[in-house]
């Protein structure tokens, strides 16, 4: 199975931590829309032996475009790839743009999972952000959207300065009053040449603080599993059959296609990426040209992609596969690396898989860094 993921590159105002890709003039909207259907028949061909199971569009802000914008890429990926039964179909949206008549009609099309950047209900972390929605529309549009979806998953963002851990827990708390089903949560990261960082340089806003977060995550991972989620990701949990199967393709090396500007493919054995630019992308596509860039994958960078990832989930490490897949120095060496991780109870071997303890799933990031392969 297999995975299409659609980049929509327009947000209504650039939020202050972010580094994705987009642009806040919608002039050339109806063009990119053309474009992305496009590039989905130039790339029909890369999935000819594959079953699409999930869509996803992210952005940018997927939920900005109208609703027949939205059936139309749906339509054109059944129209040029081979689609399972029930895939998961999952949109992308912000509170400002989720009224009750937008909501409706999602829930009407083939959409069948939402992603809801809520980030905070408090008013302050909002303007500090520069979100394009208030605490009000936060919680209104998550009260009418659990009316009409049963999949529906919320971002939330911790370690923001000023927040304190009380703070923190009526956030999760306020999160979980809502019954929905699924949680990404991330550490607030300051990106260069992003608004945030300017106001950190400038002493205009505090450094997060890497402290505060690790006893935030802690408190998150501890309220949520109290709940009946699933810490099935380093930043995602999810009630028992409410994982999501776009991402967990991506954890678990499954192939994809992405469609757009910036957006990222993979197909086992290659990586490639589309340019970061609007109008570049839209010349490119109208040549009927690939806007994108290649990378093939050696040994070791499939070995590193395996040890990231893995480390990250609730899957772990296989050390059978890193034997079988990749060889005994491979596998010899990651059991050197691993020793004084194990040593210090960050990590853990059972049934020969490699995984996080509880203290260590903060810190498998770096720990997988560590464990990585050197070309």
């Amino acid at each position: 199975m297999s995975g299409i993921y659609i980049h929509i590159p327009f947000c209504k105002q650039a939020c202050h931590y972010c580094d994705f890709h987009f642009s806040t003039s919608l002039q050339k909207k109806d063009e990119m829309v053309l474009a992305l259907a496009n590039e989905m028949v130039l790339r029909a061909t890369e999935f000819k032996d594959e079953v699409v199971e999930t869509i996803y569009f992210g952005g940018g802000t997927p939920s900005i475009l109208e609703i027949q914008d939205l059936r139309f890429l749906i339509d054109e990926v059944y129209r040029n790839y081979t689609v399972a039964e029930n895939p998961e179909i999952t949109v992308e949206a912000n509170p400002d743009d989720l009224t009750e008549v937008r909501i409706i009609e999602l829930s009407t099309n083939q959409i069948n999972r939402l992603s809801i950047g809520i980030q905070s209900f408090f008013e302050d972390d909002l303007k500090l952000m520069n979100r394009a929605h208030n605490s009000e529309e936060a919680k209104k549009c998550l009260e009418i959207a659990t009316k009409y979806f049963d999949n529906i998953s919320i971002d939330l963002i911790y370690g923001v300065p000023n927040m304190s851990n009380e703070k923190w827990l009526q956030n999760i708390e306020t999160a979980l009053s809502f019954n929905v089903p699924h949680i990404s949560s991330y550490a607030l990261t300051v990106e260069p040449k992003t608004a945030l960082h300017t106001f950190i340089q400038k002493g205009i806003i505090p450094q997060p603080d890497d402290e505060v977060a690790q006893e935030h995550f802690h408190l998150l991972v501890d309220k949520l599993e109290e709940n009946g989620f699933i810490h099935y990701e380093l930043s995602n949990f999810g009630k028992s059959t409410y994982f999501s199967k776009n991402n967990s393709s991506y954890w678990l090396g499954k192939k994809y296609i992405g469609i757009g500007p910036s957006a990222h493919s993979y197909n086992g054995i290659s990586r490639s990426w589309n340019v970061s630019n609007n109008s570049l992308y839209l010349k490119s596509i109208a040549e009927n040209i690939l806007p994108s860039e290649t990378e093939t994958l050696t040994q070791t960078d499939r070995y590193n992609e395996y040890v990231m990832t893995g480390l990250r989930t609730i899957w772990g490490i296989s050390l059978d596969r890193i034997e079988t897949e990749f060889g005994k120095t491979y596998l010899d060496y990651l059991n050197q690396q691993a020793a004084k991780y194990i040593e210090d109870h960050l990590l853990f071997i059972d049934e020969n898989i490699l995984r996080t303890t509880k203290n260590g799933k903060f810190f498998s990031d770096g720990i997988a860094s560590d464990l990585f392969m050197l070309n």
